[in-house]
């Protein structure tokens, strides 16, 4: 791996730890539900770059497959809070 590559992924993944600290601080002190759904949704995002910036330093294929398995979740967890807040339900009877 090119010496630039590896510090750029380190710088990366130095941010997306910062990012995923304060995503975690208004996710506990978020004034509203709204906030915290947000803050979840910055988690699962940063936590999916991490995993992809890993699988580039690494040069393996599992982090990739772990970064799709985040964002599959993810998006489904945020979906299914974005209608329990607009509707009360997840599930329509």
């Amino acid at each position: 791996m090119n010496n630039a590559l590896y510090w750029a992924a380190s710088f990366a993944l130095l941010c997306f730890a910062l990012g995923m600290v304060c995503a975690t601080i208004r996710l506990l002190r978020g004034p509203t539900a709204q906030d915290r759904v947000l803050a979840l949704d910055t988690l699962y995002i940063n936590g999916m770059l991490t995993m992809l910036v890993f699988g580039i330093r690494s040069g393996t294929s599992v982090y990739f497959d772990i970064a799709l398995l985040i964002a599959l979740f993810g998006f489904v967890g945020s979906t299914a809070m974005a209608r329990f807040l607009l509707r009360g339900e997840v599930i329509e009877p």
